[in-house]
């Protein structure tokens, strides 16, 4: 592993992590209910899940589950049924508008592990971040010189740029926190957020 090959490799993660998703959608949706915390808990289960799958593509695991076509289908089924409920549960909260009272206190004091839970199995369970280390990693790993710890590492600088990259969205989302919380915005931006996520599952499901 060269600087350049690992610098070439740095610029496509880049552009690949800046690409909006359902993670980015997942984290959006827990800021704007659970304010900082609740969007550094769906990013901290973000990381761990997308971690998994790296060490799982770079140690050769992943190959055998995308070419396990009963359990890449079926979790490509309960990724896309889950990005689907959470996409419901934001047009819904667009739908009442009720961001005050007992409805938003609920919102705010939910678990910890509840939005941890929703960033990791949004990313576990989609099959899409598993196929795109099994076909970008070996563009930049000879299998004669490299080793396990050179996939580890290219596996890692995704699951890392992608967190540092959701943290900044983070800052910003607290920086206008005050405009964000006005019924109008709020109401727009989970409505925005909900059919995202909507359509990022009904797109992995029709997808070949």
């Amino acid at each position: 592993m060269t600087w350049s090959s690992y610098s070439s490799y740095l610029l496509i993660v880049v552009l690949i992590v800046l690409a909006p998703g359902p993670d980015t959608m997942v984290m959006l949706k827990n800021s704007l209910s659970g304010g900082t915390r609740g969007g550094l808990l769906a990013t901290a289960g973000i990381f761990v899940a997308n971690s998994v799958q790296g060490t799982a593509a770079a140690l050769g695991l992943g190959v055998l589950i995308a070419q396990s076509q009963p359990v890449f289908v079926t979790l490509k089924w309960v990724g896309a049924a889950y990005l689907v409920f959470l996409g419901f549960q934001a047009l819904r909260g667009a739908w009442r508008g009720d961001y005050s009272g007992v409805a938003a206190a609920k919102q705010q004091q939910a678990s910890g592990f509840r939005r941890f839970r929703e960033g990791f199995l949004s990313n576990i369970t989609n099959p899409k971040v598993l196929v795109l280390y099994l076909s970008v990693l070996p563009q930049f790993l000879d299998p004669v010189t490299t080793s396990a710890w050179d996939a580890l590492l290219l596996a890692y600088t995704v699951a890392v740029l992608g967190t540092l990259w959701l943290m900044t969205l983070l800052f910003f989302v607290h920086r206008v926190r005050t405009w964000l919380e006005r019924r109008k915005v709020r109401r727009a931006l989970d409505g925005v957020t909900g059919t995202a996520l909507v359509g990022f599952g009904a797109a992995l499901v029709l997808e070949a």
